[in-house]
């Protein structure tokens, strides 16, 4: 078909407009970048990299969210293959490269589980932190880290209790068994982080809290639910005879952080939920979106639009045993780019929750 000059004039505009607007997406073999527009963008760094929450999938669907709707730049790291493949592999606890983002970074959102960074890698996050920058960690970020190095003056091992305000303790809900619902803690209803945030529901369970301190100041708690029904009761009464709710763990909180150096103080914001499904319930992403804008000083809307920008499809939670999983998976960060919307299988055992999107 012949197109009048007119019309050829319109077609290449608006080619031009749609390669403007993807270019500020940039993919790099081993992390994802995505530029910003905005003037003074905020850089944040997302770390995934754990063996059982799939934070591979959930790091870069707050990263689009964070870019295209709150101007954030944004860096996603990823553990890869220990073989230079390029392939994703959440189980390598050595795997995760590109820590020399944060050099740049104005806020760092950290969802790993038990890695063991190089010395290397080591020193730009114990730069960040001597830098007292803020930090958001999910779920297994409260044993983030595990070895025998140190950032400064804060061991692998206590990344957790010394940043975040908690180590891991245990898991005080019915692991794949019981769900958790967000409370909000008594006089915390206007603070920011909760702004537009209603009722958080979680197919991962609720974890034990108990090294929290005066000083840390706590925003929601967790009711263990029945069941992984989103629709399940808290327990209570006969259904609660073990006392799970009661009292009820710490679910999200701020803390102060002292920097390794120990010449000054940074900010963190850390909660238990935090799986991939678990950011099915939009008050979660609510909530990560709120503490990123707080914490790196920015405005929070009245009720942050978190819709997903692309199609999002959770896989559920669990250990994959399969030495061979991530390899023929062949996941690369490149899949998980703008435009782009994988689904991996659930991990074998998984109980059935079709509380989610699932791709056909």
């Amino acid at each position: 078909m012949k197109l009048p000059a007119s019309q050829w004039l319109v077609l290449t505009l608006l080619i031009c407009l749609v390669g403007s607007a993807t270019s500020r997406s940039a993919v790099a073999a081993d992390r994802l970048f995505f530029d910003s527009e905005k003037a003074a963008a905020k850089h944040a760094v997302l770390v995934s990299g754990d063996e059982e929450y799939r934070t591979e999938e959930s790091m870069p669907m707050l990263a689009k969210i964070l870019n295209r709707k709150y101007g954030f730049k944004c860096t996603v790291l990823f553990a890869l293959a220990a073989d230079g493949s390029g392939y994703i592999d959440s189980n390598n606890q050595q795997g995760i490269v590109g820590w020399e983002a944060l050099d740049t970074a104005d806020l760092m959102i950290i969802g790993t589980r038990f890695r063991s960074p190089d010395e290397a890698g080591a020193k730009y996050i114990t730069a960040f932190l001597n830098a007292g920058k803020p930090v958001v960690g999910i779920r297994t970020s409260t044993h983030a880290f595990r070895g025998g190095g140190s950032f400064g003056g804060i061991s692998y091992n206590d990344f957790g209790i010394k940043v975040l305000g908690e180590r891991w303790v245990s898991h005080h809900g019915g692991h794949k068994r019981q769900g958790a619902r967000s409370v909000v803690e008594k006089g915390q209803e206007k603070h920011p982080i909760l702004s537009g945030v209603g009722d958080i529901f979680c197919p991962s369970d609720v974890y034990g809290v108990k090294n929290l301190t005066d000083a840390d100041q706590v925003l929601l708690r967790a009711a263990v639910t029945e069941s992984l029904d989103p629709s399940s009761p808290n327990l209570s009464g006969d259904s609660d005879k073990n006392g799970k709710n009661n009292p009820m763990q710490a679910f999200g909180w701020l803390h102060e952080y002292k920097t390794p150096d120990g010449k000054g103080v940074g900010r963190s914001f850390c909660t238990t939920g935090g799986a991939s499904v678990d950011f099915v319930d939009e008050d979660l992403r609510r909530l990560i979106v709120n503490a990123s804008l707080y914490l790196t000083d920015q405005d929070v809307p009245k009720k942050a639009d978190v819709e997903y920008v692309d199609p999002f499809y959770p896989s559920f939670y669990g250990f994959i045993r399969d030495k061979d999983y991530f390899r023929k998976l062949n996941l690369k960060p490149e899949d998980l780019a703008y435009g782009k919307s994988p689904a991996s299988p659930d991990p074998q055992g998984s109980p059935k929750w079709e509380s989610r999107p699932m791709k056909k």
